[in-house]
């Protein structure tokens, strides 16, 4: 896996979502979820929502949707690699969205709200970023 092309495609997915998006104007925070989409082939996913809620002693904010990406994924192929546990793709997962807070074309209208979460919908959210307003 290169993770540079990995960035790449993950980038190009991403601009072109938020270039279209209509976000609310109640946005409170945005989320990453990721999926497990096929544990035997080692395929993982990210979505993206919007939040009308924030509170960050509640792992259930995000579950507060007023906007989301929906069934346009962004799916990560894991199959050829030595280490692909659900943890490597967690933490694969979240560098691409680190990244992209760091320099990517839309991180400005990521980061104008709360906080911004990531992590599997069935597991713990972590904060890749908190708003210090």
């Amino acid at each position: 896996m290169d993770k540079k092309e990995i960035y790449s495609e993950f980038e190009i997915w991403l601009d072109e979502l938020l270039d279209k998006a209509v976000i609310p104007e109640e946005t409170s925070a945005f989320n990453f979820n990721f999926y497990e989409e096929s544990e035997e082939d080692c395929i993982f996913g990210i979505q993206l929502i919007a939040s009308d809620q924030f509170d960050e002693d509640d792992d259930e904010w995000p579950c507060a949707e007023a906007w989301s990406s929906e069934e346009d994924i962004f799916y990560i192929d894991f199959s050829d690699e030595e280490k692909h546990s659900r943890d490597d793709a967690y933490e694969v997962m979240k560098s691409l969205v680190c990244s992209y807070l760091d320099g990517g074309k839309h991180r400005g209208m990521l980061k104008s709200t709360k906080a911004v979460g990531a992590g599997f919908v069935d597991g713990e959210l972590e904060l890749v970023y908190r708003n210090g307003k």
